[in-house]
């Protein structure tokens, strides 16, 4: 029973994560999209960084 709590606990805070990351990676798209604007290059590519973390992390949640 207390293997099944556990688990059910786990998959509500896989759940939550890929909702955070999801938020995450919207607002990041949004940094990016303002920086290609302002053409601001090391802006770009910080934002490009961070959505790379971001896909790597939902990857391994297997959310994408």
């Amino acid at each position: 029973m207390k293997q099944v709590m556990n688990s059910v606990k786990k998959k509500a805070i896989e759940k939550e994560r890929k909702a955070v990351l999801k938020l995450e990676m919207d607002y990041e798209l949004a940094v990016l999209f303002e920086a290609m604007g302002e053409n601001n290059e090391s802006k770009k590519r910080e934002s490009k960084e961070r959505l790379e973390r971001i896909r790597q992390e939902l990857l391994t949640l297997k959310a994408l």
